[in-house]
């Protein structure tokens, strides 16, 4: 979720949100168990965030958030660097679902009908963050039918003590928690 160059990557414009990413090896853990899912011959779809740089297809005054990143004309347009999947966590057989709106990647987007179409029935989340993209995701995802395990050593959110009220608070009440060494070992 959103492990972009532009949000986590040598582009972002959240450097508290890299920092916290850091400290937790969040990318180093997302690469890990990204390498063993494929290794294990499962999907890896990314969820990606852009805009076109005319807005079209964004809700871009219904969330405070959303109005002061786009004071920024350049931020996260489409076909710049800055939404690209960092190259840590890239492969050429990825999957990739991007997003024009909201916080979510199953509203407004065919994540569903393609996870469907592989005959996924559980989603592993991981990335950023547990302020808003990784419940959203959670939630979206239990609506839909799925059963969800939310990564807890490669997500982050900020503030940190946030975060991990997030995981303890919300997250726990939709989805399984595991560590990245826990589904390593199940999917070897």
């Amino acid at each position: 979720m959103e492990m972009q160059r532009g949000v986590v990557g040598d582009l972002t414009k959240f450097p508290e949100l890299v920092a916290a990413c850091t400290r937790h090896d969040v990318v180093a853990n997302a690469a890990r168990l990204l390498h063993t899912a494929r290794s294990a011959g499962l999907p890896v779809i990314h969820c990606t965030a852009a805009f076109r740089p005319d807005r079209a297809g964004s809700h871009t005054g219904n969330c405070p958030f959303i109005v002061s990143l786009l004071k920024d004309p350049d931020h996260m347009l489409e076909g710049t660097p800055a939404i690209e999947v960092i190259p840590e966590l890239r492969d050429d057989g990825d999957l990739e679902s991007r997003r024009h709106h909201g916080f979510s990647p199953f509203t407004g987007t065919a994540l569903d009908m393609t996870l469907r179409s592989l005959g996924v029935s559980a989603v592993v989340a991981l990335g950023v963050s547990l302020n808003l993209g990784i419940p959203g995701l959670a939630l979206e995802a239990v609506n839909l039918g799925y059963r969800v395990t939310v990564v807890k050593d490669a997500v982050a959110g900020i503030p940190e003590d946030y975060a991990q009220a997030v995981m303890r608070n919300t997250i726990s009440l939709l989805a399984t928690r595991a560590s990245t060494a826990d589904l390593v070992e199940a999917w070897k």
